[in-house]
């Protein structure tokens, strides 16, 4: 079984755009990248987790969300980065899904898909639907301040309290290869 390091993509490792669609608006953070190498050579292996309501409510294709994706993985590519999959759930919130976080699924289907170690992983997200993912599938979670998750920090919400807070991915991958 192996440890693993799973990643909301939107205002955690790249910066939050509404509805990103497009591969031209990707921006990665500073620092992900290296920070993400290291989880990796450190044995961590990495994963994305994303909801794109913008498929199920009509703004964009799932077509575009691979492109976007595609770009992500270029950039991060640059560093050493390699994803061993990316989670997209497309359903808009209203609609039935079985992978839109905060539903752990996805986190269970890496671990019977890739032999992950829920109990020694993480999930690191700018929400807390990201946060309650990683909770409610027995992992870690970790805050970080981009993206929406400097305003999910001031809503005080007492499950915080269980929680680290970074102030971006850098420092989160920091607090792991030290734990």
């Amino acid at each position: 079984m192996s440890p693993a390091v799973f990643f909301d993509r939107d205002g955690t490792l790249i910066g939050e755009k509404d509805y990103l669609s497009r591969p031209e608006q990707v921006v990665v953070y500073p620092g992900v990248g290296p920070a993400l190498r290291r989880l990796m050579e450190a044995g961590f292996k990495l994963f994305i987790v994303t909801n794109q309501s913008g498929v199920g409510r009509g703004y964009f294709t799932l077509d575009d969300v691979a492109k976007v994706n595609a770009q992500v993985i270029k950039e991060l590519a640059r560093d050493g980065v390699r994803f061993e999959k990316i989670y997209i759930a497309p359903e808009a919130p209203e609609q039935p899904s079985r992978g839109r976080k905060p539903s752990p699924q996805f986190l269970f289907d890496a671990r019977d898909e890739f032999g992950i170690d829920l109990a020694q992983s993480y999930f690191i997200g700018d929400k807390m639907i990201d946060l309650e993912c990683g909770w409610n599938a027995g992992a870690k979670s970790i805050l970080v301040r981009t993206g929406y998750g400097a305003k999910v920090e001031q809503t005080k919400d007492s499950k915080l309290a269980k929680t680290l807070i970074a102030d971006n991915v850098p420092m989160a991958a920091e607090w792991i290869l030290l734990a």
